[in-house]
């Protein structure tokens, strides 16, 4: 091996996470979050930066291998072509994440509202002004992005436990599926690669003492599971997933969300969701199960 290509993939051993989305998406949690699984992380790093910092970090070897950058329109050198700047890691022999936030325009202004800030570029006009450049301003690094998270139902604790399963694993190069349930009269999880609908099986809503109970509780999942087409429903997928896993991680995607949904969110999607999960575990893809839409009934 030449002394060029040993230099690339030394490179590539260094771990690079660019942030970035809209403002109220949650990128401060998404920063502390990696801070927690061992992450060097700077704040508001300006565009034009980003090479001389992944430099810095592989040349500094150690810790500084965990780099996370976190861009946003506060940076007086922020621009829209963040896929220049990623294609010119890519080019030095970094193999960069990029994680992209994002969340409704309503929640987005509550957000605001609650902390009594202004948008950093409504000027004089409204929030939704604000939201709507800065949307304009993201287009680009929107499609940039390895990683879509969609912020609108997702707490504090629920984000950061999402980001420390997608990084905190020994190996992060590996494919991370989350398989997210979800309520369809909610809408659709715009982060979704794959969407799976439950509402063929019964919906055990309709029966008296499962009700009130979801489909992480017992009694649900085996109503739902012992229906007539679930288990090969969830075969079928799971087979899927497992069979596309080496593909996906050969072309560089390393995290797909995978959203099942029945009507309210509650019953099926959570026990389908629960069960995938399980079977691509054991299929020894890395998975996690999680519920959009669970309590918001």
């Amino acid at each position: 091996m030449g002394e060029r290509e040993h230099d690339e993939l030394d490179r590539s051993d260094t771990t690079l996470v660019i942030v970035t989305g809209v403002s109220g998406g949650g990128r401060s949690t998404v920063a502390r979050a990696l801070e927690n699984v061992g992450f060097y992380v700077v704040d508001n790093l300006p565009q034009t930066l980003m090479l001389e910092m992944a430099e810095l970090a592989y040349a500094a070897g150690g810790p500084a291998r965990l780099t996370a950058m976190v861009l946003d329109v506060r940076s007086r050198a922020f621009s829209t072509d963040l896929t220049s700047a990623v294609h010119a890691l890519r080019e030095r022999g970094f193999n960069p994440h990029v994680v992209f936030l994002d969340a409704d325009d309503d929640v987005l202004i509550r957000r605001f509202e609650s902390v009594r800030r202004s948008h950093p570029l409504q000027g004089d006009g409204r929030l939704a002004d604000g939201i709507a450049a800065e949307r304009k301003l993201l287009e680009d690094a929107r499609e940039q992005a390895d990683v879509i998270i969609d912020t609108s139902h997702l707490n504090v604790n629920q984000l950061r436990r999402r980001v420390e399963e997608m990084f905190g694993g020994e190996d992060a190069r590996r494919l991370k599926v989350t398989v997210l349930s979800f309520g369809f009269k909610y809408g659709l999880p715009p982060d979704a690669d794959f969407v799976l609908d439950a509402r063929f099986l019964p919906n055990p809503f309709w029966v008296p003492e499962l009700r009130d109970l979801t489909g992480r509780d017992e009694a649900v999942s085996g109503y739902v599971l012992g229906q007539h087409g679930a288990v090969p429903f969830v075969e079928t997928y799971s087979r899927l997933i497992v069979g596309t896993a080496p593909g996906f991680e050969r072309e560089g995607k390393r995290y797909l969300t995978v959203a099942v949904g029945c009507t309210g969110g509650k019953h099926r999607s959570v026990a389908i969701a629960e069960e995938l999960a399980t079977k691509l575990r054991e299929a020894r893809v890395s998975a996690s199960a999680q519920h959009r839409d669970l309590g918001r009934e």
